[in-house]
């Protein structure tokens, strides 16, 4: 089970598909493989960039399941819960869990009012779930904004046991929460960066203890977090900067997921591009500039070239 001692990067997989919109589990098992050869310390599934809310509940869970076979019990696997309602979310979770999920991750629904209603509803989701619980922060998505004073009233119920701190700008915020528990006013979670990886040697920095994102080369991920945790932050930065043109490319709103899926398909790792509909297609421009920026990085990453 997930605890509040995880650390490491946990990888954000996509859902695969085949060019029909099937799911595509034989490169499911392919893209778990390489996550776990990557160095992954844990894997989050059905998260946004799983297109979670296209699935159906059977197909979720199908997916929940090949993944969880695949890793078998090598590194803790988070699924993504967060639903309109309260029945879909217990669905999902209840399913999940069952299978052998290590933890659920919810973020507050989009049209809460105050902090007390948010607050609320969190105290309510973890009742739902009643698992180790990650709390996504991610304003930009949901419109609510979760002050570090309310994270630490939400971190008094010990199944709260992960933050994934995606709050942009959210440097001063994953501060406050580390200031906040060094006070004792609030138990120390797991904290873990999100944001695309787009600040993660500044997350570490900061006090977090790793990274939850989907970028296309987890690999760079953990090499950063290892030469930070060592002391190496010059050596940290100059391989995260060789990364941050593609980082600044996948982030693109409404965009990244495909770039993301485009990038694994060229990498090996899964066999289509596919985005369940409705959802973007690359244009052959964006498609050149993604593989410009690949060409470029392989000339010193050998682990970027096209398999």
């Amino acid at each position: 089970m997930l605890d509040r001692s995880a650390k490491g990067v946990f990888v954000i997989a996509p859902t695969p598909f085949l060019p029909d919109g099937a799911l595509d589990l034989a490169s499911t098992d392919r893209m778990t493989d390489a996550f776990l050869a990557a160095g992954a310390s844990g894997m989050t599934i059905l998260g946004v960039m799983g297109e979670a809310p296209k699935l159906t509940e059977a197909e979720s869970l199908a997916f929940v399941d090949r993944v969880l076979k695949r890793v078998a019990g090598r590194v803790p696997v988070v699924v993504g819960a967060s639903a309109p309602g309260f029945a879909q979310m217990k669905a999902i979770a209840r399913g999940s869990m069952d299978l052998g999920a290590a933890g659920i991750m919810v973020s507050p629904t989009p049209g809460l009012k105050g902090d007390e209603a948010v607050v609320s509803y969190i105290a309510q989701a973890v009742d739902v779930v009643n698992a180790p619980f990650v709390l996504q922060d991610y304003p930009q998505l949901t419109g609510i904004t979760m002050t570090a004073p309310m994270i630490a009233r939400m971190a008094q119920d010990a199944r709260v046991v992960m933050l994934k701190a995606e709050d942009w700008p959210g440097l001063d915020k994953l501060t406050a929460v580390r200031r906040l528990e060094a006070e004792g006013k609030m138990p120390r979670l797991s904290i873990l960066g999100g944001v695309g990886g787009q600040f993660l040697p500044e997350e570490l920095s900061r006090g977090a203890d790793g990274i939850m994102t989907g970028y296309a080369f987890p690999e760079m991920l953990v090499n950063v977090c290892k030469l930070m945790w060592a002391g190496q932050r010059d050596a940290a930065q100059d391989l995260f900067d060789l990364h941050l043109p593609l980082i600044r490319t996948e982030v693109q709103p409404g965009l990244g997921l495909a770039i993301r899926k485009y990038v694994l398909v060229k990498r090996g790792i899964i066999a289509h591009a596919t985005l369940r509909a409705p959802g973007p297609k690359l244009s052959a421009e964006t498609a050149a500039e993604v593989d410009y920026l690949l060409a470029r990085l392989s000339r010193v990453q050998p682990l970027a070239a096209a398999a």
